[in-house]
């Protein structure tokens, strides 16, 4: 789906040419903070009111509760894996009302699971967590800003957990989470990596949808486009889409303007922004637990991209 034409203040050629300008000035871990201090969202209307995330059936999830800036914030984080040790963990931010979260243990097709069942599995941590203003939680959206903080939060949450290993949480998202994703790796250096799938050059594109701030104010947008802030990310940042429609123009775009080593674009060949989702996360999930094993990254390469390609 398409924002782009909605949004007058900003249009795409005038953020590259921001764009351009900040992604060649000296790399900066502190520059999207810096730029936060001192200035105030400026809310101006609400978007819907939830119920609290629903009780998860025994087994499958934990609901548990976070501290955020706002106050306590609901999540879900799957049980303690068995055995001792400490395990890689995930945190993975859900598409389009990334604020709240139904019933995610629920069977989803394979060319549309945004579930994140995929992360489910022995070895491995997941944690959902809801966000400012979404289900009952306190505070209220703040479209891709204060959410930030909440989901840095959610990072302290899981290294507080014994069984998990704090040098070892990972970061992802989709669409929306994608790019609020995106936002975040600009924030913090507390993600080991960070796997944000479609998301947009600049969160403003999504319009009225998600954004509750004046879509016309220049300094609310510029907080909330990641591709001004390209060269503040210092975790290993995998960017990915789908080549069949999505948005693989904000994937370009970003990508023209990107001088950070940390951050590598992947475009997947016959895959949707949608149907992307099972293969690449099965993949990533099992990456993340060879890596825990061995010592080392995860990468996804030019053959693994080729492989995603290939796999149902």
């Amino acid at each position: 789906m398409k924002f782009k034409q909605l949004i007058l203040a900003l249009p795409l050629a005038c953020l590259l040419q921001l764009a351009s300008h900040a992604n060649a000035q000296p790399a900066q871990e502190s520059a999207l903070v810096q730029a936060r201090q001192g200035f105030t969202t400026k809310i101006i209307r609400h978007g819907q009111k939830y119920p609290a995330i629903p009780a998860p059936p025994a087994g499958v999830f934990e609901r548990v509760q976070y501290k955020s800036p706002v106050g306590a914030l609901s999540a879900y984080v799957t049980p303690k894996p068995e055995g001792d040790g400490k395990y890689p963990a995930i945190i993975w931010i859900t598409g389009g009302d990334s604020n709240s979260l139904d019933e995610m243990w629920k069977p989803q097709p394979r060319e549309n699971d945004q579930s994140a069942a995929a992360y489910r599995r022995p070895g491995l941590v997941l944690m959902l967590p809801s966000l400012r203003g979404g289900n009952d939680n306190p505070g209220q959206r703040e479209s891709f800003y204060g959410e930030v903080d909440d989901v840095i939060a959610a990072a302290d949450y899981l290294a507080s957990l014994p069984y998990v290993d704090p040098k070892r949480i990972y970061l992802g998202g989709h669409s929306t989470g994608g790019t609020l994703a995106m936002l975040v790796a600009a924030s913090t250096s507390k993600f080991r990596g960070i796997f944000a799938f479609g998301p947009v050059a600049s969160a403003s594109y999504y319009g009225t949808n998600y954004n509750y701030y004046d879509l016309k104010d220049k300094e609310e947008i510029k907080r909330r486009a990641p591709i001004l802030w390209l060269n503040a990310v210092r975790s290993e940042m995998y960017v990915l889409e789908g080549a069949v429609g999505g948005n693989v123009e904000d994937l370009h775009a970003m990508r023209s303007q990107n001088m950070n080593s940390a951050i590598h674009f992947r475009e997947v060949a016959g895959k949707t922004h949608f149907s992307i989702l099972a293969p690449a996360n099965e993949m990533i999930a099992e990456k993340i637990i060879a890596a825990a094993k061995d010592g080392g990254e995860v990468e996804i390469d030019s053959a693994d991209i080729r492989e995603l390609a290939r796999r149902k």
